[in-house]
C-alpha cells in the first residue's frame, strides 16, 4: 500500500493531480483544499490512501494527515465510499463538517456534495461524539492517526498553515499565529504550538 508520496507536481486539474516521483507519474484524486495547496513544479509531500478493488487501484491524496484522518473516518460511514468522501471534504472546512456532525445538523450536512438526508443522518449516527475536538479546532496530537511524529515536510511552515486551514482557521488570526511559529519546529510540534496559541486567543 502507498501511504505517502514525495515528488514534483506535474499537473493539477479540478479533481486530480499528477505527481512525478522519480520519473513515475502517480495520479491522485484530491479534495479541492489539497488541490489548492499544490502548485505545478513544486516539490511536495502528499499523504495517500490506496483504495483497491478487484479491477481498479485508485490513489487519494491529501496535503495534511488531519485531512486524511477525516477521510478515513468518513469511509466508516455506511453508504460513503472514497469518491463521496472526497466530495464531502471539498464541500466545507473540516471544522465546519465536524461541528455539523457533533450538533446533529442534518440540514447543513445535507447541503454537502452528494450528501442527502439519509447519508447526513448516517454520518451523525456513526461519528457524533468522536469529533468534538475537531469541531473546536483543538485536535490533540496524541490521538491515533491525527498527527503522528513526522519530520517537517518539504513545504515547511506552509504545510503547518495548510493543516490549520483545513481545520477552519483563516485570515489575520492564522497569519498572526504563523508569525510566532519557529521554522525549526517539526510538523507535529509546529501544529501543536499553533493550536495552543489559537486556543489561548479564544
Amino acid at each position: 500500500m502507498i501511504g505517502r508520496l514525495r515528488g514534483r507536481v506535474e499537473e493539477v486539474d479540478l479533481e486530480t493531480c499528477l505527481l512525478d516521483v522519480g520519473g513515475v507519474m502517480y495520479e491522485l484524486t484530491c479534495p479541492t483544499s489539497t488541490l489548492g495547496d499544490l502548485q505545478v513544479g513544486a516539490e511536495v509531500v502528499v499523504d495517500v490512501h490506496t483504495h483497491v478493488r478487484e479491477d481498479q487501484l485508485t490513489l487519494f491524496g491529501f496535503s495534511s494527515r488531519v485531512e486524511k484522518t477525516m477521510f478515513l473516518a468518513l469511509l466508516g460511514v455506511n453508504g460513503v465510499g472514497p469518491k463521496m468522501a472526497v466530495k464531502i471534504l471539498s464541500g466545507a472546512p473540516l471544522a465546519e463538517i465536524a461541528r455539523w456532525i457533533e450538533t446533529g445538523d442534518v440540514k447543513s450536512l445535507s447541503g454537502l456534495p452528494k450528501v442527502g438526508k439519509k447519508t447526513a443522518e448516517q454520518m451523525i449516527v456513526s461519528l457524533k461524539g468522536k469529533l468534538g475536538e475537531w469541531a473546536t479546532g483543538s485536535v490533540r496530537m496524541g490521538q491515533a492517526r491525527t498527527m503522528g511524529a513526522v519530520a517537517m515536510p518539504l513545504k515547511g511552515q506552509d504545510e503547518i498553515a495548510s493543516a490549520l486551514t483545513n481545520l477552519g482557521f483563516r485570515g489575520p488570526e492564522l497569519e498572526r499565529v504563523m508569525q510566532q511559529i519557529s521554522p525549526e519546529l517539526s510538523f507535529e510540534d509546529g501544529v501543536r504550538e499553533a493550536l495552543r496559541l489559537l486556543g489561548g486567543a479564544r
